[in-house]
């Protein structure tokens, strides 16, 4: 398609609302244009089939509910039809650290589980000739064939997130050590690097090489001797998933709420969702894509206007985003007494997916401009989380929070700042990381932001258990000791402290003892 052809593309519009799942949508694969699976931090995987033509927001179906993994699945991949499996095969992979290999259609046992790794399974990819590739948090990545690992690759210093096998067999893995690792028959043969924080998401780009995306916000082109020929910004936060579509423009999917689409480097469509994460993106062989998202939803998005919804299940996604609550402290200083009233928004703005601020009365609002209709749309309003005024200053930054965690007598507290548009996760890993805590303390921090800056959470869709956006998933290293002290409890909640045990409960590293606030 030719670049004039290109820019002539109607926008994405909402096509069908897939929902059934009881908690984050955390990845999805397609079958054609027909068929899309999805896994779940709810232990399943669940398939969806288009059911009727035509203008009806429901015309995908959910079909099977896979149910066997035992925790949260977080990957997932679709093997094609060939002539030993008529009708493809799913493969996830999930935090119960095995692959399962499920038939279409057949929702029983799955057909092959895939042991091997050693913790969460958090990225497959499959070649066209049905090679899987995992990667995991244990610093791996696994080649397999015939349902067997045939390789480990080592090498990663952290999680590997991402994994993808290109046309000519090798294999690119990203991981959370902000490098890119391109790999043949089992060797390393190119380190990549340039993005500032881990990395996602990856998808190949016929004729130039790879695509990949990273908490960093950005996303960039890699041709396959491992030259950064393009980095792409727009996102304001991190970027998990990225797609190519047959077109040729790319998808981008992140912690900002929105799915945007790529042409020639430039962000030409950006679509803001009613859920905090949009922890997936996909394309369909038809030109229309997947998405799903922390609010347990599937939705499919086309540009054909045969596939579109109806105007009343866009108006009702409309007032769905629309509704969101957006905290003062993630667009910067808010002063209302000088912000423009309404009538700033009769002025175009200056690119799609412009964000600005006006006074509705005594209400802030936040609206983008969609580029295509030349008008903007209400995406939030904007509320105040703690007021500027009681900002905590830490290491140079504000924050709205400044907790203490006692580590041990006689040791000086650490400070655990957190702001309230965060994800407490994100708050806790950063924590860890900046003190060399074991990561098995995770789960146990992020639980003590959520308790005690409970007020400040001010999405009003966010789901009630948070999840890690480094992994996408609450994870517990081991098993919790819960004999705590009641004087040291006590003397918590006055102090508003958190103690991290120093002692080994049954050959663990953590226990809740100290978390008692």
């Amino acid at each position: 398609m030719t670049s004039s052809s290109k820019s002539s593309l109607p926008q994405f519009q909402l096509s069908a609302t897939l929902a059934g799942h009881e908690d984050d949508v955390r990845a999805l694969a397609a079958d054609g244009s027909d068929v899309v699976y999805s896994a779940s931090r709810d232990h399943t995987v669940r398939s969806w089939r288009r059911s009727a033509k035509g203008k009806d927001v429901d015309e995908f179906k959910e079909g099977d509910v896979y149910t066997g993994h035992s925790s949260f699945v977080n990957a997932i991949a679709f093997i094609p039809a060939n002539d030993e499996n008529p009708d493809g095969l799913i493969v996830s992979g999930g935090s119960d650290k095995v692959i399962k290999v499920h038939e279409p259609g057949k929702h029983g046992s799955p057909v092959f589980t895939l042991a091997g790794h050693t913790n969460n399974v958090c990225a497959l990819h499959v070649s066209a000739l049905g090679v899987i590739v995992s990667g995991s948090w244990d610093m791996t990545a696994r080649v397999w064939e015939n349902w067997r690992c045939v390789r480990t690759l080592e090498g990663h210093a952290q999680a590997v997130w991402a994994v993808l096998v290109l046309q000519d067999a090798t294999v690119v893995t990203g991981s959370a050590d902000k490098t890119l690792r391109r790999w043949r028959d089992g060797q390393c043969v190119s380190v990549m690097q340039g993005h500032e924080d881990c990395v996602r998401g990856l998808a190949e780009v016929p004729g130039v090489g790879f695509l990949s995306c990273s908490n960093d916000s950005t996303l960039r082109l890699w041709t396959l001797d491992g030259t950064c020929v393009r980095e792409m910004s727009a996102h304001t936060s991190f970027v998990y998933s990225v797609a190519v579509l047959p077109t040729g423009e790319f998808l981008s999917s992140g912690e900002d709420r929105t799915v945007r689409v790529w042409r020639d480097g430039q962000c030409v469509q950006t679509i803001t969702h009613p859920c905090i994460s949009v922890w997936a993106v996909a394309a369909l062989e038809n030109g229309d894509f997947a998405s799903g998202g922390s609010d347990k939803v599937v939705r499919i998005f086309s540009r054909d206007p045969a596939r579109i919804a109806s105007e009343e299940n866009i108006k009702e996604y409309e007032e769905l985003v629309a509704a969101q609550a957006i905290p003062a402290n993630q667009v910067g200083d808010v002063n209302k007494d000088k912000l423009p009233g309404l009538e700033a928004l009769n002025k175009p703005g200056n690119k799609d997916g412009q964000v600005i601020m006006v006074r509705s009365g005594n209400i802030v609002e936040a609206h983008q401009w969609n580029a295509a209709d030349g008008q903007w749309s209400k995406i939030g309003e904007v509320v105040d989380a703690v007021g500027n005024s009681r900002k905590k200053q830490f290491d140079g930054k504000e924050y709205d929070f400044l907790f203490d965690v006692d580590i041990g007598d006689g040791i000086p507290p650490l400070k655990l700042p957190y702001n309230a548009n965060e994800n407490p996760y994100t708050a806790a890993q950063r924590f860890l990381d900046a003190n060399d805590i074991p990561q098995g303390y995770l789960d146990q921090v992020a639980q003590f932001i959520e308790k005690n800056a409970g007020g400040a959470q001010v999405q009003n869709n966010a789901p009630s258990n948070y999840v890690d956006p480094f992994t996408g998933m609450s994870y517990r290293y081991g098993n919790f000791c819960t004999q705590a002290s009641a004087a040291n409890t006590a003397a918590h909640v006055i102090t508003r402290r958190s103690t991290l045990c120093s002692r080994r409960c049954s050959g663990m590293f953590v226990c809740s003892a100290g978390m008692a606030v």
